[in-house]
């Protein structure tokens, strides 16, 4: 079974080249240019990893994030930024992404994440399946 990843950026055309060049790594990829219907995709659809933005217009990365982690917290983020903002990457890790790189990001390595984050999040639902049982 491939990773479901959601990727969000508001450059229309990067996201149609990473998304196609994730594919092609097997990853089944959803993508949206607005933060507010990543949003509403996470509430309604399970995803592995999310990959996005770090600074978007309206509503930039860290926020989504912060959105993304209380309701939550087990799905894996990645950030992507082309700004290099040291402040914002702190702040992105301590409220719980997985990593922030740098755009253009190598696909490999960021493939290889997404596979990793899918396959810890799967496996803290599974202890927390049991734990409950």
């Amino acid at each position: 079974m491939s990773n479901k990843v959601l990727l969000v950026d508001d450059e229309k055309e990067l996201l149609d080249v990473v998304a196609e060049r994730m594919r092609l790594f097997g990853l089944d990829v959803s993508t949206t240019t607005s933060p507010w219907v990543a949003l509403k995709k996470v509430e309604t659809e399970p995803y592995d990893a999310i990959v996005m933005d770090l600074v978007m217009p309206g509503m930039g990365g860290v926020a989504v994030l912060k959105a993304i982690k209380q309701t939550n917290p087990d799905i894996q983020v990645i950030l992507l930024t082309g700004h290099a903002d040291i402040e914002l990457s702190k702040q992105a890790l301590k409220l719980g992404a997985l990593d922030v790189m740098e755009k253009p990001a190598d696909l490999r390595a960021l493939t290889d994440k997404i596979k990793k984050a899918g396959s810890k999040m799967k496996a803290r639902k599974k202890r927390r399946k049991r734990s409950n049982s």
